[in-house]
Formats: C-alpha cells, sequence, structure tokens
C-alpha cells in the first residue's frame, strides 16, 4: 500500500494513516478486460486520482485518500451478484452522465430511498457498482 514514513508494527513497511482505520475499507482490487479504459471511467465517474506505474499499471485513490486500489485482469467482474459496492458522489446526475460517455451503462436509474437517491451502474468491464447521494 501507500508508504511514508509512519511504520505499522512488526512489519517494517511504512502505512499512509488514513488507510490504517480499523474496520475501514481502505483498498479494492477491480476485475477489468482494459485497465486503460477502465481507469479512465473511474475517473471520470468518480473522480478518483490516477497514478499510472507503467505503461498498463494504473493505481487509483479517492478525493479522501482512504480508499486505494488497482485494477486487475484475470479475474472474473462483479457482476449483479456478489458484493455491491455503493459510492458517494456529490451529484448523482452528473455522475450517471459520465457513465455513458464514458463506456459505462445504467443498471438502474437513480430512485428516492428515504433521504438519498440511489441508482447501480455497470463499469465498461461490466462490474456493477451502486452510486448515491443525498437528497436536497
Amino acid at each position: 500500500m501507500t508508504r511514508n514514513d509512519e511504520n505499522v508494527e512488526g512489519t517494517g513497511v511504512g502505512v499512509d494513516p488514513r488507510l490504517a482505520r480499523n474496520g475501514g475499507l481502505s483498498y479494492l482490487e477491480i476485475p477489468v478486460v482494459e485497465r486503460r479504459q477502465s481507469a479512465a471511467f473511474y475517473a471520470a465517474v468518480l473522480g478518483w486520482q490516477i497514478d499510472w506505474r507503467g505503461d498498463d499499471d494504473p493505481r487509483f485513490s479517492d478525493q479522501t485518500g482512504h480508499l486505494i486500489g488497482r485494477w486487475v485482469t484475470g479475474r472474473p467482474v462483479s457482476g449483479e451478484s456478489g458484493l455491491l459496492p455503493y459510492i458517494y458522489v456529490d451529484h448523482l446526475g452528473e455522475a450517471i452522465e459520465k457513465v455513458a460517455a464514458h463506456g459505462g451503462a445504467v443498471v438502474r436509474a437513480p430512485y428516492p430511498e428515504g433521504n438519498l437517491w440511489i441508482a447501480t451502474v455497470r463499469d465498461p468491464a461490466g462490474n456493477v457498482i451502486g452510486l448515491w447521494q443525498r437528497r436536497t
């Protein structure tokens, strides 16, 4: 993971303290077919920062630095069955517009749930993710 001057006890490896949160989701490996296309999708739709560590090795971090990860090939995508992560966005309508423009598709259009707006989308590889924002 991300290195810095801090040391995780007993490992000899520095870990960014924003990632070392007990019980916090901090790292994802996202299955893909084509890394560049998926990296562009997540950067455009979610605003994730992309760090290229080679011609075909993009890594990401969200705006907070609490979530990092990378895109991997050779693993089945996470379709509509299995784990479904929901990611907060400031403007759900804008994010939905960017989904189709960057190779994804809307699975379920935005709908109200309590004081939230929620939608599910498919990324270019076929992974299904949820997006949500507070209703105003």
